[in-house]
């Protein structure tokens, strides 16, 4: 295998993560800043009342997201596999 070959497959699965992971961590992050602005303007400042409507977000959205996030993973490994069989 060249480096070449390498560095694109740990392209291919450094891009695989990041969309992977965006089902989880943009919806944690739109509720982090809706609770950000409500702790903002009512001036109530408890760093627990994050914790648990993050939690169950990001435990939604990975469970809605679930297919979609096997498919990527899918995806990613039938590519390697090609070229493992190809022999590069």
């Amino acid at each position: 295998m060249s480096p070449i070959d390498a560095l694109d497959l740990v392209e291919l699965a450094m891009w695989t993560v990041i969309v992977m992971s965006a089902p989880a961590v943009v919806p944690a992050m739109i509720i982090g800043l809706v609770i950000a602005l409500f702790q903002a303007l009512t001036q109530i400042q408890e760093v627990t009342i994050t914790f648990v409507p993050k939690i169950m977000v990001v435990f939604l959205s990975i469970a809605f997201a679930a297919n979609f996030m096997g498919n990527q993973l899918n995806s990613l490994m039938t590519v390697i596999y090609d070229r493992i069989e190809s022999g590069f």
